[in-house]
């Protein structure tokens, strides 16, 4: 029996799992661990910040999804790594074992800590929806009347959309009071990587929604004091295991951690271990976004299937060049962007509606029997 652990409810192993439930590997024990039964799509989580969706529309449900590939879940996540011994240790203290190891377990966020104000993390996306929902019931409750001020740092997509569905949620929560905004990060452009018509559409909604922008700069102590809510959304950190050696082993990362991968998406140290998505570092690097997760699914559950069948003919990534931004603007309309093109309107709000929601049909339509 050969053991193929997936580790980390993402993207990348949605498609995995469900090319398993359409065609199962016999003499195969596949093994989903992860701590959250429920994983958010990332394109769609601004719009549940604003409050145009619940949490669990936004959601593939892994747990059912598992049992629909006919996968054992383990409800747990792991500490450490062992890749010369074929094994993970679990954060309640357990052991794992595997004969092939798949990672996708996306980035996280470090912010400050003891900052004087509320600070929620834009990453990582499973533990999002309880600091989200703690900071709602603190603002619902609050009688105030003056006015309050929400600070976003970070200047990429994650953050234009974020502060703008958060204003949006909180304004809505408390009509009695004035809200201002402000848009720190360290990049001198907006939407970095981006066309500028994009950019320019974005700054103008954020000014629409008050928001001030100060752009080439350092986040700074006196940024919170000012503030009643920071929002943290700067660049994505591999996670805190991927990160001590220690803790890794000897599976090769860059700098910074994330896992070297080959084209195959294989550890360029241990051929038994694949990567996808967020944690894993291409060359030349990609943006940590999850259209790239997505695209890298389907290589990913064809690699791991001829892996465990000790076959060759496995497939090669390939990035795509450009990709299609939809960036909800928490006003019912949205940024298109792809290549040197940009537009904004309520139909594309309704097109990136169209989008993400056919995105999770594909996978929970599966367990209704659609």
């Amino acid at each position: 029996m050969t053991r193929v652990l997936l580790v980390g409810a993402g993207h990348a192993h949605a498609q995995v799992l469900l090319d398993w439930a359409r065609a199962p590997l016999p003499g195969v024990q596949l093994t989903l661990l992860s701590p959250q039964a429920q994983a958010p799509y990332s394109g769609m989580v601004p719009g549940w910040l604003a409050g145009s969706y619940r949490y669990e529309e936004i959601c593939i449900h892994f747990d059912a999804l598992a049992r629909a590939a006919g996968a054992r879940w383990v409800t747990d996540e792991l500490a450490a790594l062992d890749p010369d011994a074929h094994a993970v240790t679990l954060a309640s203290g357990g052991t794992l074992g595997y004969d092939i190891l798949s990672l996708n377990v996306g980035s996280t966020l470090t912010p400050p800590a003891d900052l004087g104000a509320p600070v929620l993390a834009l990453r990582p996306l499973a533990e999002l929806r309880d600091r989200w929902h703690t900071l709602l019931q603190r603002w619902r409750a609050d009688a105030a009347t003056g006015p309050a001020a929400v600070t976003m740092v970070g200047g990429g997509a994650a953050g234009v959309e974020s502060m703008l569905a958060a204003l949006a949620r909180l304004r809505g929560l408390q009509p009695q009071r004035r809200f201002s905004g402000r848009l720190i990060a360290r990049g001198t452009t907006l939407l970095e990587g981006l066309p500028a018509g994009a950019a320019r559409k974005a700054e103008r909604a954020l000014h629409d929604a008050g928001v001030t922008l100060r752009l080439g700069s350092d986040f700074v102590a006196q940024d919170a004091e000012r503030s009643d809510l920071v929002l943290w959304a700067t660049g994505a950190e591999a996670q805190a295991w991927q990160r001590d050696a220690k803790r890794r082993g000897t599976l090769a990362v860059n700098e910074p951690g994330f896992i070297h991968i080959d084209e195959q998406l294989r550890s360029t140290s241990h051929p038994n271990i694949f990567a996808a998505g967020d944690c894993a570092a291409w060359q030349p690097p990609l943006p940590k976004a999850g259209v790239f997760a997505v695209r890298m699914g389907p290589v990913l559950a064809h690699n791991l299937r001829r892996a465990a069948l000790g076959a060759g003919g496995l497939r090669a990534y390939r990035p795509q060049r450009d990709f299609l931004v939809l960036l909800g603007t928490a006003d019912g309309r949205a940024i298109a962007a792809r290549g040197p093109f940009s537009a904004q309107g309520r139909c594309l709000w309704r097109w990136k509606e169209h989008i993400d929601r056919g995105f999770l049909r594909r996978y929970n339509n599966l367990l209704s029997g659609a």
